[in-house]
């Protein structure tokens, strides 16, 4: 069994790479791009011609993260993170400027 030093340590390892993987998430500006002409001016994943919403509803019908690399080589797992942290922040500023 586990000593109560060693279940705190392994907590604060935890929130460590939780905060960690928060502020990768939060870099979303960095992979995704909105450029007149391309996909009507939609946000897409940087180099590429792939939507924002396309990877969104990709999720949403259920396809795995690897499915959606495999079907898609030019993409990587942090594409599809981004995505996820794009809609997020497009969502807190929904709800921000509806509580006005």
């Amino acid at each position: 069994m586990p000593s109560v030093r060693h279940k705190a340590e392994l907590t604060a390892g935890l929130f460590r790479q939780l905060r960690e993987s928060r502020l990768t998430l939060m870099r979303w500006q960095d992979r995704i791009v909105v450029t007149q002409g391309v996909r009507s001016g939609k946000p897409c994943i940087k180099g590429t011609r792939i939507t924002v919403y396309d990877v969104l509803e990709y999720l949403a019908g259920g396809m795995t993260e690897a499915q959606i690399l495999a079907d898609f080589p030019d993409l990587t797992a942090d594409d599809i993170r981004a995505c996820l942290a794009f809609a997020a922040s497009r969502e807190r500023r929904l709800a921000s400027s509806s509580a006005v």
